[in-house]
C-alpha cells in the first residue's frame, strides 16, 4: 500500500516521501497531496492520514518539506513558507505524471504551517480541486505577537538584523530551538514542547529540535489568511480545535469568515496537536468525507 517516492522540485532540489495506494479499485485514483507543519517530518503522524485516505479509496502523496527529514535542500532546518508552497505545486505536477493518479482529481491537505500553505496553493493553483486546511496558521505576525511577550518583540527584531548581517559576512545562520522548557524558542507553548519531544523521540529519529532564526522571521511575515477569499470556487474545509493555543482558534475562526463558498468549518473539542492523537478519527474522518464529496 505504501512505497517510497522521490521527485525534483523546479529548482532541482530532490524531495522524498511516500505514495499510498488503495488496496482495491482500479487506477487512476483521485489523489491527495500532503506535507507536515513547522519543522515536523512525515513520520510524525502523516502515515496515519495516508492510511486513512488510502482506506477510503484515495491515493496519497506525502513528502518531507525541503531542508527536513529525507528531503534535500539547504540550509538544513530552514522553514521557508514560500519555497514550501512552490514545493506543494511541484508535487502536484509530479503527481500528474504518475499513471496511478487521476490528474483531474487532485486535492491538497495540510496541517498547522502546511495548513497555511494549502490555503495559498488552493487560491493560486486551479489544478487543485479540493482543499483541507487543518489547525492552520492564518496570520503570522499576529500569531507571534500573541505568543511572544511584548517586551521581547523588539529584541527579537534586533536578533533578525544581527543574523542578516552575519549571513551577509558569510557566517552560518543563527539557530533557535523549535521547542524549549527553559528559554526562547520558535513554538513556545507547553503542548508543542510535549508533542515534539515525545513524538520526535518515539517515531521520528530524523527530526531535530532546531530551526534557523530566519525561519522565525519568515513566520512573522507570513499572512496566508489574506488568500482565503480567493480559494473559491474550489471547495474548502477548515478543521479547527477549540483549544488550539498555538495557531490560535480565534484567529482561524475570524479568517474563515472571509472565505467564500463552497466551504465548511469543523470545530473540534481539541488542542492543536490532538488532531494527530485523541482527535485523529474526527479530523481525518472530516477530511475523508470532504474529499469524497468533491473529488
Amino acid at each position: 500500500m505504501r512505497k517510497d517516492i522521490a521527485f525534483r522540485a523546479e529548482d532541482g532540489v530532490t524531495l522524498r516521501g511516500w505514495q499510498y495506494l488503495p488496496d482495491s479499485g482500479s487506477a487512476p485514483f483521485p489523489t491527495i497531496v500532503l506535507a507536515h507543519g513547522y519543522s515536523a517530518v512525515k513520520e510524525m503522524g502523516l502515515d496515519k492520514f495516508g492510511e486513512a485516505f488510502a482506506a477510503a479509496g484515495f491515493a496519497a502523496l506525502i513528502f518531507d518539506n525541503r531542508n527536513f527529514g529525507a528531503s534535500d535542500g539547504e540550509p538544513r532546518q530552514e522553514v521557508d513558507p514560500w519555497r514550501q508552497i512552490r514545493d506543494y505545486r511541484d508535487a502536484i505536477t509530479f503527481c500528474s505524471t504518475l499513471p496511478e493518479v487521476d490528474s483531474n482529481r487532485i486535492g491538497i491537505w495540510g496541517s498547522s504551517y502546511s495548513g497555511a500553505h494549502v490555503i495559498v496553493v488552493g487560491a493560486a493553483d486551479r489544478r487543485v480541486k479540493c482543499v483541507v486546511s487543518q489547525a492552520p496558521l492564518v496570520a503570522g505576525g499576529e500569531n507571534v505577537r500573541r505568543l511572544v511577550r511584548a517586551d521581547m518583540i523588539e529584541p527579537l527584531r534586533g536578533a533578525f538584523v544581527a543574523d542578516r548581517l552575519a549571513r551577509y559576512k558569510g557566517e552560518s545562520p543563527a539557530m533557535v530551538p523549535v521547542v524549549s522548557a527553559e528559554g526562547p524558542c520558535a513554538l513556545p507553548t507547553p503542548d508543542a514542547l510535549t508533542w515534539f519531544i515525545e513524538t520526535g523521540n518515539s517515531v521520528a529519529p530524523t527530526w531535530r529540535n532546531e530551526v534557523t532564526l530566519r525561519s522565525v522571521e519568515m513566520l512573522m511575515e507570513y499572512e496566508p489568511g489574506a488568500h482565503l477569499r480567493h480559494i473559491s470556487p474550489t471547495p474548502l474545509l477548515m478543521v479547527v480545535g477549540k483549544r488550539d493555543h498555538l495557531t490560535m482558534a480565534e484567529l482561524a475562526l475570524q479568517a474563515y469568515e472571509h472565505a467564500l463558498e463552497p466551504k465548511r468549518l469543523v470545530l473540534l473539542d481539541a488542542g492543536h496537536f490532538d488532531v494527530y492523537g485523541s482527535a485523529f478519527e474526527a479530523s481525518s474522518g472530516a477530511a475523508v468525507e470532504w474529499f469524497k464529496s468533491h473529488l
